[in-house]
């Protein structure tokens, strides 16, 4: 049985000038997310600028998205790292809270072999008995899961449920899809690609796109699984200005933007990454009014 089946949010961490957490602008959030149709909760991932927050904020962010979504909906926690023992740690830890799922990103920086991508799912795995999605975004990560190394990994931990699939090359998710035989659940990690994996068979997508748009990210999942598939094909293509607008600078730069622009007030992003360059900025208004949410 899936974690979630529809459009799970990959959640920002809402920010006080002074850069510490917003932890009430993030319930907030939640509350939202929830009354619009989110499927589930992503917490600490990428658009959740995991990486520059400490690990007591990071079990903080998670721990506390548990408690405030209160069982309405799956709550999935971002633990993976590029040290196998600091994930372990933070899925452990992340697990004894009670969230629904873990997320855990390929090792970045010094990347390892496939056999070590094997060893370092399974090793999370086997330590927080909990589902968990393997997620695969070589453009930032610079270490791709084959479709192999994504069944062998399957294979050896029953709790290796799914794969977060960002890796843009439609042909190798066509062919992770055609060797799992329904053994690993496939979710969109591109918002730009949400139809065309739903056609190979993806239980839905984990967007950044459903922090400003959620109950049109829900649709497009929603719509193309009751069947309507010309009608979810449409909410893709209609959203695609919009998509290109939230990744014209790394993420999750635009979407704090846009989320700001919305009112939404959750504030500023951690250094390194900086405030949206001005062209880039008015490009993102400017979609976001042709969108119908600004």
């Amino acid at each position: 049985m899936a974690i979630f089946t529809g459009a799970g949010v990959a959640i920002v961490t809402p920010m006080y000038a002074d850069g510490s957490v917003n932890f009430d602008k993030l319930g907030e959030l939640i509350d939202e997310q929830i009354a619009a149709g989110t499927d589930a909760i992503i917490i600490c991932g990428t658009t959740g600028e995991s990486s520059t927050l400490t690990h007591d904020e990071h079990f903080e962010c998670i721990r506390y998205a548990v408690e405030k979504t209160a069982g309405r909906i799956p709550v999935i926690a971002g633990t993976g790292s590029n040290n196998t023992a600091e994930a372990v740690s933070l899925s452990k830890r992340a697990a004894a809270v009670g969230v629904d799922g873990l997320l855990a990103v390929t090792p970045y920086y010094n990347k390892c072999t496939q056999n070590g991508l094997v060893e370092y799912f399974v090793d999370i795995a086997k330590a927080a008995d909990v589902p968990l999605i393997m997620y695969n975004v070589p453009s930032r990560t610079g270490c791709n899961i084959l479709p192999a190394t994504a069944m062998k990994a399957v294979k050896t931990a029953d709790n290796i449920v799914a794969i977060k699939e960002a890796s843009g090359n439609l042909s190798q998710v066509a062919d992770l899809a055609a060797m799992s035989e329904g053994m690993l659940d496939i979710y969109s990690g591109n918002d730009d690609q949400i139809v065309p994996l739903l056609s190979l068979g993806a239980k839905g997508v984990i967007s950044v796109l459903s922090n400003v748009a959620p109950k049109q990210t829900h649709d497009i999942v929603a719509k193309y699984m009751a069947g309507e598939v010309a009608e979810s094909r449409k909410l893709q293509l209609e959203a695609m200005s919009l998509i290109r607008a939230l990744f014209s600078e790394v993420n999750p730069i635009p979407v704090k933007a846009a989320l700001n622009l919305m009112g939404k007030e959750v504030g500023p992003l951690r250094k390194p990454l900086t405030q949206m360059e001005a062209a880039n900025a008015e490009k993102l208004a400017q979609a976001m009014m042709k969108y119908g949410i600004l």
